[in-house]
């Protein structure tokens, strides 16, 4: 086990004592939770949501698109490059929309490749790059691991390895995908048996592990990955959605441990510092401290008919609310930015609120 390990805290803390108990098991926490207005526009009234240090609000219209033009499904990521700039996946011709810090589209990029699952960016010898798992693309070019520049220029691609046994387009359902600190790639099958693939930097296969099962060590939908560095040994940090909870493995695939549990169908994950912000497809957002325990949470939506629900309108959620968080990313000014699953698409910032 490495020192300084985190452990599963949850139930010796007395902070969030009984909020935190009963958001984790799936009840909403009222006093952490929005406003259930629904009003079709957010005008110019202030909307907040989270607690304490961990209390923002949203930010009208941010992101908004050209009148006649939607997202598509916000079935993805998001993330940022050294410039500040925003990188959004759509399900949509849009393809990957890039924003200025202020919301104002820039340029779009990764057309051909309109659903974009998952982002991680990385720097390497001075370039940036974004690592990226594709659903669809051209028709050869469908669950597909891309490696690209912030421009869009694909520089390396990986397709299923017929090595780890794999026979037929479905079986590879690929849902995230993280650079190890050796380079080596790692890649998450997550909506197949939901293995996590170990490929080298030049994109062969090397190893797999995880698959699909309830026990430790093994996970029911492996949906999101990330490199955590909180602890003196980094870790690969797993979404085992399904599961609901936070898992640790090492960069040989060994199972460390269970870090966070009864999580609400955990996405993805991004940090800052210390902590962890973690999307949860069932209406919230929850930050957790470097024990991994939760400290807020955000858009914590009381109406469960509204979790994880494709088919609801924008309109019909509620600003400070979310129905189901998929993507979600937090910058160097702790503002985080989140894109809700549904058929139009929704991506919302919140800016965090000055002591």
């Amino acid at each position: 086990m490495p020192s300084n390990s985190p452990s599963n805290t949850i139930n010796r803390r007395s902070f969030f004592h009984a909020a935190a108990v009963s958001a984790l098991a799936g009840v909403a926490a009222p006093a952490f939770a929005a406003t259930e207005e629904t009003p079709k526009t957010i005008g110019q009234r202030q909307y907040r949501t989270g607690n304490g240090e961990w209390t923002y609000e949203v930010i009208p219209q941010w992101g908004s698109l050209p009148q006649g033009t939607q997202f598509g499904g916000t079935h993805g990521a998001i993330t940022s490059d050294h410039a500040s700039n925003l990188y959004v996946s759509t399900q949509s011709h849009t393809g990957v929309l890039v924003y200025d810090p202020h919301g104002k589209l820039v340029r779009t990029i990764a057309t051909d490749y309109p659903e974009v699952h998952s982002f991680h960016h990385a720097e390497e010898n001075g370039t940036e790059y974004l690592y990226a798992t594709v659903q669809k693309g051209t028709p050869e070019d469908n669950w597909l691991f891309i490696k690209m520049k912030t421009d869009g220029t694909v520089v390396q691609k990986i397709k299923a390895p017929t090595e780890a046994g794999f026979h037929t387009p479905n079986e590879w359902r690929i849902t995230a995908a993280v650079p190890a600190p050796d380079g080596s790639i790692f890649i998450a099958n997550g909506y197949g048996d939901s293995r996590i693939f170990i490929f080298d930097k030049a994109g062969n296969y090397k190893s797999s592990f995880a698959g699909k099962g309830t026990e430790d060590g093994k996970c029911d939908c492996s949906h999101g990955l990330a490199v955590d560095t909180r602890y003196d040994q980094p870790l690969l940090l797993v979404c085992d959605r399904e599961n609901m909870r936070l898992t640790h493995y090492d960069f040989d695939g060994k199972f460390v441990r269970n870090i966070t549990q009864h999580l609400r169908r955990p996405c993805q994950v991004s940090f800052h510092g210390d902590h962890a912000v973690v999307s949860e497809l069932q209406g919230r957002v929850t930050i957790l401290d470097k024990d991994n325990v939760p400290v807020a949470f955000l858009g914590d939506n009381p109406d469960q008919k509204q979790w994880a629900n494709y088919t609801l309108a924008p309109a019909d959620i509620a600003p400070a609310l979310f129905s189901a968080a998929h993507g979600c990313y937090i910058d160097s000014n702790a503002d985080v930015y989140v894109s809700d699953w549904n058929q139009s698409g929704r991506v919302t910032k919140l800016t965090r609120v000055s002591a």
